[in-house]
């Protein structure tokens, strides 16, 4: 697996990777992360994977990180 592209992020950081027949995108918040992969049949491109992960996309990941955030905390806390 290699890394091929990133995506600018104000809090977070996304991370583009190749490995065989997949892109996966990666997304680091402090000590939690979040991967997904796509196929490169569906995606053709970087550049039409980048089309995916508009802000809509990126805006859910960071709702998921927060419930996330919580859910450690809680954890932590019982």
């Amino acid at each position: 697996m290699r890394i091929i592209d990133s995506i600018p992020h104000t809090s977070m950081s996304i991370s583009i990777f190749q490995m065989n027949d997949k892109f996966i995108v990666k997304f680091e918040a402090g000590p939690m992360e979040q991967a997904f992969k796509f196929y490169t049949e569906d995606v053709k491109s970087v550049e039409g994977l980048k089309k995916l992960i508009n802000e809509s996309f990126i805006e859910t990941v960071r709702v998921r990180f927060n419930e996330m955030f919580l859910q450690m905390k809680n954890a932590k806390e019982n």
